[in-house]
């Protein structure tokens, strides 16, 4: 490793490369070097543009997880439903900022993974055990999850354009599904995603629509004769499907497990920090997310009530085209999001093989490890498909803490914000709902998972 060569210090800073080496404190000088190399996938490339930002975040963001809203609607009903949706979208955007302001909060130094600020925040050990599973959880379920969305989706596809080719398993789907992500996953890094990123943006943009659309356009059709009551008719029943729903909601806001990452394929220098690309961008991202998720949540449970589907797209039926051509955006827009949240593991799982395990780095050992990793979370997927309650159990579980409230943690410890001022009195709030989610969410999607796999037999 010797050759490795570049700093992951701020660039243009070659009169302060020592002081920044100095401030990486928690690192080791491997680690550094490794960091500084050309090769690992989130530090190869610093040269993104802001709209890079914009739809990298979208396609981390909108994805699987809008179509779970309306669902999640008819678990919670339309009042709390609605300000469940609108308070996790504020609290996330509040936390989002935090993110990208604490990306480059140390004079000199760059934090370009999760783990580095929770080190920096906690410690070199606590911080990396707190951060790296949690983080390495979300970019995992959402791998799943993705693999499960872009295989019943296809499956979809078919069933409404050749019903003939229903009757296919949906294992085969997913696998199919799998084979293109062991070639895609050989893009060598962030920005060379950007193309597959923009397209997955743009997708989901597109299925998007189509389900506001179609949804409203059947909804003036049958609305009359519509329950809205929430799907459960037990107490029980209701308790768990609320606990579920806040889940599913939480999972729709994933996109911060992959923000320090995507920021540290921004150019950075003194006199223009990466924090303002990155936020320019995060804020277009945002604005895109809000006008997806109310329209389809309102109007997916609007024309299904109660007896909508976990995946809205799955409900709608016609005209058969269109809810074909909406799905085929859904199989698109997953192949793009299951890439952006697999590349921070690639660069872990990399970065370890090297640097743990004296690995060469170079194009086998990226064949290797990132197809072992494809196929395990493709096989996971293929046993336990089911979307709804992965949603819950994965989005109450660790992307609550990821999304809603670790970045205030960290922010609290780091700025340590005046007692009762702005920032410490929303962070505090943000952190009391982010933990009350991440304890009691998990309960309903593990329920729901439990009722679904009564009926369910293994790759069927």
């Amino acid at each position: 490793m010797s050759n490795l060569t570049q700093s992951t210090t701020l660039p243009q800073q070659n009169n302060q490369d020592e002081r920044g080496n100095e401030q990486a404190g928690d690192k080791t000088i491997s680690q550094q070097q490794i960091d500084a190399s050309n090769w690992l996938p989130i530090t190869a490339d610093r040269n993104a543009k802001w709209y890079y930002s914009a739809f990298h975040n979208v396609t981390a963001t909108v994805g699987a997880g809008i179509l779970g809203l309306p669902y999640a609607m008819s678990q919670l009903g339309w009042i709390p439903g609605i300000t469940v949706i609108v308070l996790s979208w504020l609290i996330t955007f509040y936390s989002f900022w935090q993110l990208v302001e604490l990306h480059e909060s140390v004079p000199g130094k760059r934090f370009d993974r999760y783990p580095e600020l929770g080190q920096h925040c906690f410690g070199p050990k606590l911080g990396y055990w707190i951060i790296m599973p949690q983080q390495t959880t979300v970019q995992v379920a959402s791998g799943i999850v993705y693999c499960v969305t872009g295989g019943k989706s296809l499956k979809k596809v078919f069933e409404l354009l050749i019903p003939a080719w229903g009757d296919i398993r949906t294992t085969y789907f997913i696998l199919f599904f799998i084979c293109l992500q062991f070639v895609i996953s050989q893009s060598p890094n962030f920005n060379s995603l950007k193309g597959v990123s923009l397209l997955a943006a743009v997708m989901s943009c597109g299925y998007s629509l189509i389900a506001f659309v179609a949804s409203t356009i059947q909804g003036t059709k049958q609305h009359e004769n519509m329950s809205y009551g929430v799907r459960s008719s037990t107490t029980a029943g209701q308790v768990f499907d609320i606990l579920n729903g806040c889940g599913t909601i939480a999972f729709a806001f994933a996109g911060h497990s992959v923000s320090l990452e995507i920021q540290a394929t921004i150019p950075s220098t003194p006199e223009k920090p990466s924090k303002y690309a990155m936020w320019k961008g995060v804020v277009v991202a945002y604005v895109i997310v809000a006008f997806c998720y109310v329209p389809v949540a309102v109007s997916g449970y609007w024309a299904y009530g109660r007896l909508v589907e976990d995946d809205v797209l799955i409900s709608l039926d016609k005209p058969a085209w269109l809810i074909a051509a909406a799905n085929f955006m859904v199989f698109l827009h997953v192949i793009g999001s299951y890439q952006v949240f697999s590349m921070p593991v690639f660069d872990q799982i990399e970065q370890y093989l090297v640097e743990n395990r004296g690995f060469t780095p170079g194009r086998p050992l990226r064949i290797i490890a990132r197809s072992l990793y494809v196929a395990a979370a493709g096989f996971v997927a293929m046993c336990i498909p089911f979307f709804g309650g992965l949603l819950g159990l994965f989005g109450g579980l660790v992307f609550s803490s990821i999304s809603f409230y670790m970045p205030c943690v960290m922010w609290l410890i780091t700025q340590k914000p005046k007692a009762f001022s702005f920032h410490w009195l929303t962070s505090w709030v943000c952190i009391v709902m982010g933990v009350l989610l991440a304890v009691l969410s998990p309960i309903g999607g593990a329920r729901t998972i439990y009722m679904q796999a009564k009926t369910y037999h293994f790759f069927s």
